[in-house]
């Protein structure tokens, strides 16, 4: 069975950073390329950022760019999210997400396997 639990939301002002995690079991995270989504309420999933399956290259939405960082362990079946300089807008539910394939995909539905989300609340 696998499994993708993401971990390490929570409140935090404006300006401050969290880094969430997302260790993989009942898969080798080494096969699948890594994204990180988020969702507000009434807004759709959207794509945050994408790391390839060696981590060799990363892409990221432009309202994230340059404040978010995708990195992964590999040996440790654990993929990352840093953020930093988190604003108000940055609230969401964030999510982890697993494809089989080559490069990171914006669309949700190119993605096979889906942690349940943890929460990130950025008070202004």
């Amino acid at each position: 069975q696998v499994q993708l639990v993401e971990s390490g939301g929570g409140l935090v002002q404006a300006g401050g950073s969290l880094r969430l995690s997302c260790p993989a079991s009942g898969l080798t995270l080494s096969n699948y390329v890594m994204g990180w989504f988020r969702q507000a309420p009434g807004n759709e999933r959207e794509f945050v950022g994408g790391i390839t399956k060696s981590g060799g290259s990363t892409e990221y939405a432009n309202s994230v760019k340059g404040r978010f960082f995708i990195s992964r362990d590999n040996a440790k079946n654990t993929v990352y999210l840093q953020m930093n300089r988190l604003k108000p807008e940055d609230t969401a539910v964030y999510y982890c997400a697993a494809r089989l394939g080559v490069l990171p995909k914006l669309n949700p539905r190119e993605y096979d396997y889906w942690g349940q989300g943890t929460q990130v609340t950025v008070s202004s």
